[in-house]
């Protein structure tokens, strides 16, 4: 197996592998930017594949076929704008410790989506749905030689999506009117609220788009990855997200590329064993790997990382 044969296992096995923590992290910039720690992400990606799965199963067995998954999508990313409502509320207008909420969310998601599926399944886990989002060639750019290949072959569309997004929250976040808002609350709450910003409001916007798209990378993960919901199918994605966007700095290309980075770690896991010099490493190495070195990632970049200033401070109008 020459060079060229192994990236093209790995990098589309890379890209696929961080569509779901590029979602994620992205979600938790939208928050973080506005000055609201949310560790609560594998709760919202929990709520995501939750509910992804069962639209796609109800949309599956009302006859919708292929543009099940597609349409369960919506339905994950209003799921996670709702959920994220919990942490709002406790702690922007309660004041609540932000950690404990988001810790308080995580265990909520998990219990209550477990709950649902005993009750609604009577088993552990859902059914396995028909219509995953499947690999695909992209036409013209695929037959391009060598890059074709590696970056526009075997591919899937939420991946592209999620790259996409990216840019386009990287656009918003640092060239409109609602990213300077957002990163005004985030950075100088009192003074953007001098200016006329509603800084609540703002707050709650940042936390709700942080359940759409940790939602949305939750059913991505499930609809493309596993297939089915049970109690173990997030496994610590949103943990892995929270740390692409310390290690991307709250930047949403820095986050991109911290979670292209921890794709590749997981790409590993899944082609390793075709690969000449990593098929005899014990399979456990290759699965912990990505945890590794997202310690090792946070470890080395984390005290170096610029977060907004107001992170994690309740703000209450008129305080000093």
């Amino acid at each position: 197996m020459d060079f060229l044969q192994i990236l093209g296992l790995i990098i589309p096995a890379a890209i696929f592998s961080a569509a779901p923590l590029i979602f994620t992290a992205i979600g938790g910039l939208f928050s973080e930017r506005s000055g609201v720690v949310n560790i609560g992400l594998e709760g919202l990606m929990v709520i995501g594949a939750f509910v992804g799965i069962v639209a796609t199963l109800t949309l599956e067995s009302m006859g919708l076929g292929a543009a099940s998954p597609w349409i369960a999508f919506i339905f994950a990313i209003l799921a996670g704008m709702v959920f994220s409502l919990f942490h709002a509320v406790a702690s922007i207008t309660l004041k609540a410790d932000q950690i404990v909420s988001g810790v308080a969310l995580n265990f909520l998601a998990l219990g209550l989506a477990v709950f649902l599926v005993k009750n609604i399944y009577q088993k552990g886990q859902t059914d396995f749905v028909q219509n995953l989002i499947y690999r695909i060639n992209v036409p013209v750019l695929s037959e391009i030689p060598i890059i074709g290949r590696l970056f526009f072959s075997n591919a899937y569309v939420t991946s592209y999506i999620a790259i996409g997004v990216a840019f386009a929250v990287w656009y918003v976040v640092f060239y409109t009117p609602f990213g300077l808002r957002l990163r005004s609350v985030g950075e100088h709450p009192m003074a953007a609220d001098t200016m006329g910003i509603n800084v609540i409001k703002m707050r709650y916007i940042g936390v709700m788009l942080s359940g759409a798209f940790a939602a949305m990378g939750g059913a991505v993960y499930a609809l493309t990855i596993s297939g089915n919901f049970a109690a173990g199918t997030i496994a610590g994605q949103g943990f892995m997200a929270l740390a692409a966007l310390i290690f991307g700095k709250w930047h949403p290309l820095g986050a991109l590329g911290a979670a292209l980075f921890f794709g590749l770690a997981q790409s590993l896991s899944i082609v390793g064993q075709q690969i000449p010099v990593l098929q005899d490493i014990p399979q456990v190495f290759l699965l912990i790997a990505p945890y590794v070195l997202t310690i090792l990632a946070l470890a080395g970049l984390v005290g170096r990382a610029d977060a907004p200033k107001a992170i994690g401070k309740p703000y209450e109008k008129g305080s000093r």
